[in-house]
């Protein structure tokens, strides 16, 4: 029995009510329904936690997804907030041990301490931006993807809990030129043939 940990990083605040992360993650869950012997947990960050009840959660989940809208591109408060509770709560007990440096030689192996080793992650991110932002010379993120730029910090956040990600998948001109059902049916396509391939790797 495989164990997914689904966090909801949807927030209603200002303009945005939250609904389209939402809708990201029931996508999430009904491909996961079509899968044998995985057990689903879901975190929606908008309704509330208790912190040492997440820690726990990550404990026990062999695979993480995260799903999250970009704000002034980074991550939403509310889930800003979520990790820094949580991963802090988790020091010691199973999150993270320090951060892999020791007295006698400090400037190597920082980075090193977590302990998730054996889980894997992944994320999804929801932007305004089009995608040719991120492509197409002369464009605002001057060539840079979405993992190398903005998700940079995120993604060593992961690896320094020892978190090994899986690839993820970007939403892109969701406000202005959105196309629903296009984009969760390419979603659930990339979400199937990743998990195929992860929990056939788990069974061998």
């Amino acid at each position: 029995m495989k164990k997914v940990l689904i966090i909801n990083g949807g927030q209603n605040f200002g303009h945005s009510g939250g609904k389209y992360n939402q809708t990201i993650a029931d996508n999430t869950l009904e491909v996961f329904k079509g899968f044998e012997n995985v057990e689903i947990k879901i975190t929606n960050v908008d309704e509330g936690y208790d912190k040492d009840e997440e820690v726990k959660k990550f404990v026990w989940a062999d695979y993480i997804i995260y799903h999250t809208p970009i704000w002034w591109f980074q991550l939403p408060n509310g889930l800003k907030k979520y990790i820094d509770e949580v991963f802090t709560a988790g020091h010691a007990k199973g999150i993270y041990l320090s951060d892999g440096r020791t007295a006698d030689n400090p400037k190597i192996n920082y980075g090193t301490g977590g302990m998730l080793g054996g889980r894997k992650y992944m994320v999804t991110t929801s932007w305004n931006a089009p995608e040719t932002a991120f492509t197409l010379p002369g464009e605002f993120f001057n060539e840079t993807s979405v993992d190398n730029g903005p998700l940079f910090g995120f993604h060593r956040m992961n690896a320094f809990v020892s978190l090994e990600r899986i690839d993820g998948f970007h939403f892109h001109d969701v406000e202005k030129n959105a196309n629903i059902e296009r984009d969760m049916k390419l979603y659930r396509e990339h979400l199937t043939t990743v998990f195929e391939k992860e929990l056939k790797k788990q069974l061998a």
